[in-house]
Order: structure tokens, then C-alpha cells, then sequence
């Protein structure tokens, strides 16, 4: 296959996963519900914190990012911290407690009754994602997250899981993105107005 094949066939791939999401009203759903959780929780005093693993680590912090500075207007910054940036706190927990609770620990250290929780999971079965999810319920915060494929374990402890489609890693990560944009897009709207 030679290079323009190529991307003409991840192309393809990619809008035929973003037609699959639009014509899903359980996806949809399962999104608005999730969105109205972290716009209440803003409304409240309450923070946003995410996590993921390798690409998805880095998604988490582009989130935050664009919650923290803006998405697409100026306004006031809104609270959100990775999970995945404090080299210390990960290898620390890593060290002393295993790679699995990395997230579960920092929860439990900084997350409060306001907070809310977002995981970004391709596979729906990261076992930090799913102890941080289990952790949620612990402390009573709302459990969202994002995965691909069948939602694995993950789906059964969230409490909104948004499982999105497609065939491949890259393309059930931009779809992440997509969600990801959209929710601080929604966010920034019903915080601050259109």
C-alpha cells in the first residue's frame, strides 16, 4: 500500500467512526448526561481531574489545559488537574504501592465531594483507570469515562461511560479528542454564555 492509499484508508476509517458516534442516541446521551455532571460540578466549586495512559495521558493533559487557559475564548480559568504530570507523585505511588493505584492514590489525596473524575481509556481495561473509578465511588465523586472497543471493565464501574466506535487505537483516540473538545466546549457555553 503506498502512502496516499494509506492515509486515504485511515481517512475513510476515521469518518466512518464519526458517522458510527452520530447516529448513536446512546453514545449522545450517555455524553449529555456526563457533560451536565461536570457543569454542575463547576457551579458548585468543584474541579475536573483526568488521567490516561501513554497517548491517552497526553490527552488528559491537553483537557485540563483547556480548561485551565480556554478552548476558543477568553474567559476565566476553570479548575482541572492531570492525574499524569507530577513525575514524584506517580513514581512515589508507582514505588510504594503499585503502578494500578497511581490515579486511585491522588483521588483519594485531593479529590473532594465537588470534584468530578474523567478517565480516558482506549481499551476499557486500564487497571489505574478502573481502580480510579472504583475510587470515585469510594469518595463519592461522579466516575466518568472515556474508552473504545466493548468498554471493557471500565464500563462496569463508571458511571457514565461513553464507549465510542472504531477498529483501531488511532481512531477510537480521536474520537477522544473530539468528545474532549466538546465537552469544554459545552462547559465554557453553560458556564459563561455563548
Amino acid at each position: 500500500m503506498d502512502h496516499i492509499s494509506r492515509l486515504k484508508k485511515n481517512v475513510h476509517l476515521s469518518i466512518e467512526a464519526k458517522q458510527l458516534l452520530l447516529a448513536d442516541d446512546g453514545i449522545l446521551l450517555e455524553f449529555s448526561q456526563a457533560v451536565e455532571v461536570v457543569v454542575d460540578r463547576y457551579k458548585n466549586d468543584g474541579r475536573i481531574y483526568i488521567a490516561g495512559n501513554g497517548g491517552s495521558a497526553a490527552d488528559a493533559q491537553h483537557l485540563a489545559a483547556e480548561f485551565v487557559s480556554k478552548l476558543a475564548r477568553d474567559r476565566a480559568p476553570l479548575p482541572a488537574e492531570a492525574l499524569t504530570v507530577d513525575s514524584s507523585i506517580i513514581t512515589a505511588i508507582g514505588n510504594d504501592y503499585g503502578y494500578d493505584l497511581v490515579f486511585a492514590r491522588q483521588l483519594a489525596g485531593k479529590a473532594t465531594g465537588k470534584d468530578v473524575f474523567l478517565g480516558i481509556t482506549t481499551s476499557g481495561q486500564s487497571t489505574n483507570i478502573i481502580k480510579a473509578l472504583e475510587q470515585c465511588r469510594t469518595i463519592g465523586i461522579p466516575g466518568i469515562v472515556f474508552c473504545g472497543y466493548d468498554g471493557g471493565q471500565a464500563k462496569k464501574s463508571a458511571d457514565f461511560c461513553i464507549v465510542v466506535p472504531g477498529v483501531a487505537t488511532s481512531t477510537i483516540q480521536e474520537l477522544h479528542i473530539v468528545l474532549a473538545h466538546t465537552l469544554c466546549e459545552c462547559v465554557e457555553a453553560a458556564i459563561f454564555g455563548e
